[in-house]
Formats: C-alpha cells, sequence, structure tokens
C-alpha cells in the first residue's frame, strides 16, 4: 500500500487526466439506483477476480465502512469465484469441434 504514494507523479504528469479520473472514481461510488455498499461488494468481487491487492484492500475496507458484513464478504468473494471458474468452462467450448 506505500506505492500507492506515488500515484502523485500521474497526478502531477497528467492531471487533466487524473482529475477527471478521481473525480469519476467519487462519482461511480455514490449512493445511487445501487447502494453505496452493493457498489463496493461489487468492486471487492472484481478486485478478487483481477487479483488486485490494492484494490482488496481499498474496497474491503470501504465495503466494511458502508456497513458490509463478513457473511456479504465471503458471499462477494464466491460469486467472484464462480464467474472466474465459469469463464474457464464456457470457454472451454472453444476446445471442441462439432
Amino acid at each position: 500500500m506505500s506505492k500507492l504514494k506515488n500515484l502523485k507523479h500521474l497526478d502531477q504528469g497528467a492531471p487533466e487526466a487524473m482529475k477527471a479520473f478521481w473525480a469519476f472514481d467519487k462519482a461511480v461510488f455514490k449512493d445511487g439506483a445501487i447502494s453505496e455498499l452493493n457498489k463496493q461488494l461489487m468492486a471487492v468481487a472484481v478486485a478478487l477476480t483481477t487479483q488486485c491487492l490494492y484494490c482488496i484492500e481499498l474496497h474491503t475496507t470501504a465495503a466494511k465502512k458502508a456497513g458490509a458484513t463478513n457473511a456479504q464478504l465471503a458471499e462477494a468473494a464466491t460469486v467472484a469465484g464462480a464467474i472466474r471458474a465459469g469463464g474457464a468452462i464456457t470457454h472451454a467450448a472453444h476446445l471442441f469441434e462439432d
């Protein structure tokens, strides 16, 4: 996590793009048609699937702050596992000729 401080170099080197990114990121996780809690649980599942350790930690913390329980986090993890495994299984259809 200590490396995240180096993102300041992106902020300095590409200020317009990074300002837009940070505003987009903030807006995405606000309550809307989907609650902040559910958005953070989705982010946890995606982070587990992409295996981004930064995202796993940041979004798990944010999900807990939004009220996520251990049971909800566990279910988000199993959804991520099912999607990742399902992708391997369904793509196996390309292995065979009919």
